[in-house]
């Protein structure tokens, strides 16, 4: 019964600010209010309310609530270990026997990559300033002969 008064008070106050909104000629925001406001009416009248007043009360329904919270939380978990790819026992240990075996082609006898470390410093020699300027200068002069043929 309280429940039905409060959805009739606020459905009145709602039409109330709609009418006032309407009258300041802001007629899509009344008639957005208007539906806002009808809800709560609707709901009484519907059973809706009595329904949830109903179940909000009852220990067995707040034991469902509480299954379905743990359900869904079991799923995501799931769901989030899939993502990251880990399988079973056998696709791990096929995937790390996968990975000993390196880059070899089938009928190769070496790793077509070489072993996959990073040169050293003695395998990395710098080029001297002359080359770097050649280079450059081989950019540069392309650069030029672009803007020459562009009149600039």
């Amino acid at each position: 019964m309280l429940a039905e008064t409060i959805c009739s008070a606020v459905s009145a106050a709602g039409l109330g600010i709609a009418a006032v909104t309407a009258y300041r000629k802001r007629f899509l925001a009344a008639a957005r209010i208007a539906a806002y406001s009808l809800v709560p009416i609707g709901l009484v009248l519907t059973g809706i309310v009595d329904w949830v007043a109903g179940i909000a009360f009852k220990p067995s329904v707040w034991l469902g609530f509480g299954l379905l919270a743990v359900a869904w939380l079991l799923f995501l978990t799931t769901r989030g270990i899939e993502r990251r790819g880990v399988g079973t026992r056998k696709e791990r240990k096929a995937a790390a026997r996968a990975a000993q075996g390196g880059a070899v082609a089938p009928a190769a006898s070496a790793p077509s990559l070489g072993s996959g470390l990073p040169a050293t410093r003695a395998q990395v020699v710098p080029k001297t300033k002359t080359e770097q300027s050649a280079s450059s200068g081989e950019d540069f002069s392309d650069i030029e002969a672009i803007l020459k043929k562009h009149g600039i």
